[in-house]
């Protein structure tokens, strides 16, 4: 069997922010734990609004819509911006209505990490109950542990190491417990003779 793919998002409009480095901390644990990630991070995710009312998409949208398709797993990791996931995360998973009429409808069945980092508690509680909101309408399976990193003290190192027990703590089992049921939902499909 292939290894489970994984595909990992996340970021700001500003390159090297700190959900991008939890991002790339997940997509080293995911990798060690056998799987194969493709990371799609930062500015390559500012893409044009979703609109409903055309086909045409950007070769940036194309990328992503053809890297979730081919995806086992998906984790995202958003900043909180105003309590919530920012606008450039939320419109790129907008951009899975194209896959309404796929044979894996939006992330159907898919397992999905959930992680949100912002300067504060409050913040990141509430921006991970909104990801996770959005990935359950998408009829994605958010993994048990939802990750919460409180950028506002030291977390990560100026090479992006994460420094922080905690926050590498809920980083790693996020990475484990996607990989995990990727591997176990894939099975189970081959044996239903489904894929």
């Amino acid at each position: 069997m292939t290894p489970v793919r994984v595909l990992c998002i996340g970021g700001s409009t500003r390159p090297n922010s700190s959900s991008e480095k939890a991002i790339r901390v997940v997509a080293a644990a995911v990798e060690a734990a056998g799987a194969t990630t493709e990371l799609i991070v930062s500015r390559d995710l500012i893409l044009p609004i979703y609109d409903t009312e055309t086909v045409e998409r950007t070769p940036q949208a194309l990328r992503f819509l053809e890297a979730v398709r081919a995806a086992d797993a998906l984790i995202v990791a958003s900043p909180g911006y105003h309590g919530a996931m920012s606008g450039m995360i939320k419109n790129a998973l907008d951009y899975l209505e194209d896959t309404n009429h796929d044979a894996r409808v939006y992330l159907d069945g898919m397992p999905v990490g959930c992680i949100a980092v912002a300067h504060g508690w409050q913040a990141t509680v509430s921006t991970l109950h909104s990801i996770r909101t959005v990935v359950h309408a998408l009829r994605g399976w958010p993994s048990p542990l939802g990750g919460t990193v409180n950028a506002s003290g030291p977390v990560f190192s100026p090479g992006g190491a994460c420094i922080e027990d905690g926050a590498r703590f809920q980083l790693e089992t996020i990475a484990t417990q996607v990989v995990e049921f990727a591997a176990r939902h894939r099975g189970a499909l081959a044996i239903a003779g489904v894929q």
